[in-house]
């Protein structure tokens, strides 16, 4: 059978004590494998920032366990977490997270050139994934030149960099109009078809059916999931036993 890529099991997140508890992700079972394409859905509140959290290493559980590629998380040090999260997972965060000093083709090869690859592989990597996200005409431009959808497209070209074995993507399609939204999950199911595993954060369910199945946030707990055919349908179930 086909290793996983990404496991959580009874991955439980808590925030504060006492009266001021708070639980985030409450028993969340998740499995990832090569070339499966997952996307979650849920209210705001509901936990999804939380769970791409913990499957990208950024917070730890409170309870259960997430294991990337056959690794427990909890058994890393700060030094080969980080270094595990450089080179096996791509996060494109909400926020876009790029750095203000640096062009968005250097955005890019930064990942790489902290591993050390040279510089011109690096550049040549990037300038493909540029072109892909349709940006190899503003590559030299810093993020504070960039329009919010370009600068959402350069932390997706960042995430994809490289071997990558497991995508996060936290409402990657958020400041991005329609066709460039699609363009987007377009890079995302080529990732997942070449044997990535995407994990992705949205609140549409039309690219929410790019995904192979779709999972169900409520209140901290994965409540339900189905195939790519009609995410719509669980949001309108879902919807009528919320009230």
């Amino acid at each position: 059978m086909t290793a996983p890529v990404l496991q959580l099991h009874a991955a439980t997140r808590v925030h504060g004590e006492g009266a001021r508890e708070v639980v985030a992700l409450r028993d969340a079972n998740l499995t990832l494998l090569p070339g499966e394409f997952v996307a979650v859905m849920g209210s705001s509140g509901s936990g999804k920032s939380t769970l791409l959290h913990l499957a990208g290493g950024l917070d730890q559980p409170t309870a259960g366990s997430v294991t990337v590629e056959g690794t427990d998380l909890a058994s890393l040090n700060a030094t080969r977490l980080a270094l595990l999260r450089r080179r096996s997972i791509g996060y494109v965060f909400q926020d876009f997270n790029l750095l203000p000093s640096l062009t968005a083709m250097e955005n890019v090869t930064f990942p790489l050139e902290l591993d050390g690859q040279p510089a011109h592989r690096a550049r040549k990597a990037a300038l493909a994934l540029l072109r892909e996200t349709g940006l190899a005409d503003i590559a030299d431009r810093r993020p504070d030149e960039l329009s919010g959808g370009q600068a959402q497209r350069v932390a997706i070209a960042r995430a994809l960099i490289g071997a990558r074995r497991l995508i996060l993507a936290d409402e990657p399609t958020g400041a991005l109009d329609s066709a460039t939204g699609a363009a987007v999950l377009e890079l995302l199911r080529d990732r997942a078809d070449r044997g990535a595993a995407v994990l992705m954060v949205t609140h549409e369910a039309r690219f929410a059916a790019w995904a192979d199945r779709t999972i169900f946030l409520r209140d901290g707990r994965i409540i339900d999931e189905t195939g790519p055919s009609d995410p719509s349908s669980l949001l309108a179930e879902t919807a009528d036993t919320a009230r």
